[in-house]
């Protein structure tokens, strides 16, 4: 099973300048928990915001540049690459940024949202959610509190 990971805004917004625009702690609590001890996939921007290989996890970075290394990280040029380098992980995770969630939706299986229910001035958007496509499995809501400062929502969608 092929999962996509992301937080996004009411508008698809999913950052600016490279950089998450919200902090939700919750959100990231559930983000370590999901991928901890799988590979997680994305793109070199999305792993240079990062600006390190997150612990507990196989990182695969995509770029299309040949002499690009990091280490204790797998570098590959395509999504096809990076899918094949994390076959031995049943559950791998894709992380993005926007042109890898577009490539992504294709062969994926399964998305692991949170949704943010607040709009956002982005300049990275993550794609239509097409519905005949994918079928809403379970949903969580939650609202604001001391520690989380918007409305917010966890769904998964699975593949119809």
């Amino acid at each position: 099973m092929i999962t996509i990971i992301a937080a996004i805004a009411e508008n698809n917004a999913l950052g600016k300048d490279n950089q998450l625009i919200w902090h939700l702690p919750a959100d990231l609590k559930r983000f370590k928990k999901v991928t901890l001890n799988h590979h997680i996939i994305m793109g070199r921007k999305t792993f240079e915001s990062l600006g390190k290989p997150l612990p507990n996890r196989t990182t695969i970075i995509i770029t299309r540049n040949k002499n690009y290394k990091v280490d204790n990280c797998i570098v590959v040029n395509s999504l096809q690459e990076a899918i094949e380098a994390a076959k031995s992980d049943e559950n791998p995770y894709i992380l993005g940024g926007a042109e890898i969630y577009k490539q992504a939706l294709e062969i994926a299986d399964k998305l692991d949202l949170t949704f943010v229910h607040h709009k956002f001035e982005a300049d990275a958007f993550f794609p239509n959610i097409d519905l005949n496509i994918w079928k809403e499995a379970t949903r969580e809501d939650f609202e604001t509190d001391e520690n989380n400062k918007y409305n917010y929502s966890f769904v998964t969608y699975l593949k119809k």
